[in-house]
């Protein structure tokens, strides 16, 4: 404060300044209310924040992902094994056992406390995602640690068992998959469901980009992995997953809604258009050069995984930046309460 008067505003610096929008009174004639304002540009207070910025670090994006290469392989595994596939089903589920066992770690090293993620057990609300979310992880991960232990046998012993070796393996395996997509999309949910403007405006979008990606990034795993007469399925499964992630993603950004424009700015939109690139050429190379030759498959399957990793960072980020830019909060508000007002009957 100085003798001259109060300071003024200053604009926000992540792009508020740039917007305009209509105050409480748009669209109306200001004869018609005193009260109302006309249009004026969109000024925060002080240029702060109307939301606190989520706190986590990289750690919670590389779970994301972690956890999302898990389902996929797991998933690719189970068909795999369906299909007479040993090497492939082998490199899903050692592949994805591995993928969760990280992702166990980048949660817990997240919450900072092991005994926050024991407390979560402690209840089971339907209504709460991450709850559920808690409960999908507890239930997957035995499948999927089971399965990979039958891997693990030596191929002499496991050929002159039985057969209840590779019944278990079978069963837990197939049990791994059938809550590979809860454990691929219930993230989604939970971002969505949060006050991040980015986020909950995708809410329709973000399961759907999450499952694809994950598909994606386990049939790129089988792809690294396994020899290119097994990995059929794997090229198929990059295909579908591919292709749902990058249509998912473009549906994002083609919302008519302010809170989206924050995945096609900044670095979120550089680390997503990074995936998207990465996702298309081990698309296509999966259907293509991929089928033929194994260090094609290879570079197909790291392009998939990178871009994979890519869109869960880059989503995030975009998350992150909604929340520092005012104006992401108080537009959609103000246009919704325009809306409201403008639905209201004549003296209402």
């Amino acid at each position: 404060m100085t003798d001259d008067g109060p300071p003024r505003e200053p604009r926000s610096d992540a792009g508020a300044a740039d917007l305009r929008a209509p105050t409480f009174g748009a669209g109306r004639d200001r004869h018609d209310d005193p009260g109302i304002a006309a249009d004026s540009e969109f000024r925060s207070y002080y240029g702060r924040p109307v939301l606190k910025p989520p706190v986590w670090e990289w750690k919670v994006p590389a779970y994301l992902f972690t956890g999302g290469l898990s389902a996929g392989a797991a998933l690719l595994a189970a068909g795999a094994d369906l299909t007479g596939r040993p090497a492939l089903c082998r490199a899903g589920r050692l592949g994805g056992f591995g993928a969760l066992l990280a992702s166990g770690y980048l949660l817990v090293a997240d919450l900072g406390r092991p005994e926050r993620f024991h407390h979560m057990l402690r209840v089971a609300k339907p209504s709460s995602p991450m709850s559920v979310g808690t409960w999908i992880l507890v239930a997957y991960g035995p499948g999927i640690g089971l399965a990979a232990v039958t891997e693990l046998l030596p191929g002499s012993l496991r050929a002159r068992l039985p057969g209840p070796p590779a019944r278990v393996g079978r069963l837990a395996g197939l049990s791994s998959a059938a809550l590979a997509p809860a454990l691929a999309s219930y993230t989604a949910v939970l971002l969505s469901q949060t006050a991040v403007p980015a986020w909950h405006e995708a809410r329709r979008e973000l399961p759907f980009l999450f499952t694809g990606s994950a598909a994606a990034s386990g049939a790129g795993l089988g792809m690294l992995l396994a020899p290119v007469h097994e990995a059929g399925p794997a090229r198929q499964f990059a295909a579908l997953g591919a292709g749902a992630e990058l249509v998912a993603a473009r549906l994002i950004e083609r919302r008519p809604a302010l809170e989206t424009t924050a995945y096609t700015r900044g670095r979120a939109h550089r680390l997503r258009r990074a995936s998207e690139y990465l996702t298309l050429a081990g698309g296509l190379a999966a259907v293509t050069v991929a089928r033929r030759s194994h260090p094609a498959a290879a570079a197909a399957g790291l392009a998939l995984l990178a871009g994979s990793a890519l869109q869960r960072f880059g989503t995030f980020e975009a998350g992150v930046a909604s929340t520092k830019d005012p104006a992401y909060v108080v537009i959609p508000q103000r246009a919704r309460l325009n809306a409201r007002v403008g639905q209201q009957p004549p003296g209402g």
